[in-house]
């Protein structure tokens, strides 16, 4: 697609999947009217470090951002991947970054090795532990999951964070069809319990409480506690809760959830497992916070069909669809099916052209 084609949005919903959609489209985009009518208008610290994180990713991307910060364009260059290393702001957590930066780092030039620092965890955005155990699992489905890898060597709770983690992707040349409409059933669960700066107790009455919940429905549950001392705990207190339930199939489902101020550990794992049995009952082959990674890699497939079953459309994925077809004009088969919907769509044959030739 052309560069000269521009893309023209308002708001600042949705902004990082439509800077990362520019990118991979290679089309310019400029997002008018960024809280316009804020009392504070304009960027957030997040929203510029992630244009930073995506200046670093790439080779010749230029952005143009207004006086004012409320309008910024970005007209994209070529994804270089390789070494990056930020200092990521407190109002979001290293989730977010690296959301734009499992989408981007398969298509680079070379392979990226990315080392974030701030929190690791929130109730905004998905964990490190999410992403490590579920996100960079499903890549697997797209022929991607060979030598991917998330390393968390210093956890980092709200507010002051202290989190690193290092985020290692190799490149290809194109993804492989998906074809995943058996969502199968439930045969496991899994999770990690996380404390830091706390009693290694709290853990444990996680576990215990979550394991109340979900030990009526299946048996085989693991989850694990991992505590967090010293220098690697970060600098503020804090624990939390992550569940992932592995169909037979190869479905994952997850739910998380971490404290705030005041909260016990038992209410944690009690509200982390009833959000992972909401998260079930709703089934599909991917679950709600997962659903634009399936659908993105679908239509950056080859030019066959591909289909998958969601449980339900978030109005996240709703907009992600629109977003598609404004910027690589793939328009979704969308089919209602038994409390479930099943989802097809002809890839656009992308590859990626910086990847060298062996």
């Amino acid at each position: 697609m052309s560069k000269r084609t521009v893309q023209q949005f308002s708001g600042h919903a949705f902004l990082k999947q439509r800077l990362v959609m520019a990118l991979l489209s290679q089309q310019t985009v400029r997002i008018d009217g960024i809280r316009a009518q804020d009392e504070n208008p304009g960027l957030r610290d997040y929203e510029v470090s992630l244009l930073r994180l995506l200046e670093q990713a790439t080779n010749g991307t230029r952005i143009v951002i207004s006086p004012t910060g409320t309008s910024v364009v970005l007209r994209p260059g070529m994804i270089t991947g390789g070494r990056i290393d930020m200092d990521c702001p407190v109002s979001r957590s290293i989730g977010y970054y690296l959301e734009a930066l499992v989408a981007l780092a398969p298509f680079g030039k070379d392979q990226m090795t990315a080392t974030l620092r701030g929190v690791t965890t929130n109730n905004v955005d998905l964990s490190v532990d999410l992403i490590r155990t579920a996100t960079l699992v499903n890549l697997r489905n797209f022929g991607l999951s060979e030598g991917v890898e998330l390393r968390i060597t210093k956890r980092g709770a709200e507010p002051r964070g202290g989190g690193e983690v290092r985020f290692i992707c190799p490149v290809v040349r194109a993804v492989t069809p998906l074809s995943f409409i058996d969502a199968g059933r439930v045969r496991r669960i899994r999770g990690i319990a996380y404390a830091t700066r706390v009693s290694p107790q709290s853990a444990n009455r996680m576990v215990e409480a979550a394991r109340g919940e979900l030990n009526r429905y299946i048996p085989d549950i693991y989850i694990y506690t991992d505590v967090y001392k010293g220098a690697e705990s970060g600098l503020s207190p804090g624990f939390g809760l992550s569940l992932v339930a592995e169909t037979t199939t190869g479905a994952l489902l997850t739910a998380e959830l971490c404290a705030n101020a005041g909260d016990a550990p038992e209410d944690v794992g009690h509200d982390a497992a009833q959000r992972l049995l909401h998260e079930i009952a709703r089934g599909g082959c991917f679950d709600s916070a997962h659903q634009w990674q399936a659908l993105l890699l679908m239509t950056l497939g080859p030019e066959h069909a591909a289909k998958t079953r969601f449980g339900k459309l978030t109005p996240f994925s709703i907009q992600y669809l629109r977003d598609l077809r404004v910027f690589f004009n793939t328009t979704f088969k969308i089919k209602p099916d038994n409390q479930s919907v099943l989802l097809t769509c002809l890839g656009t044959g992308f590859t990626n052209v910086g990847k060298k030739t062996t």
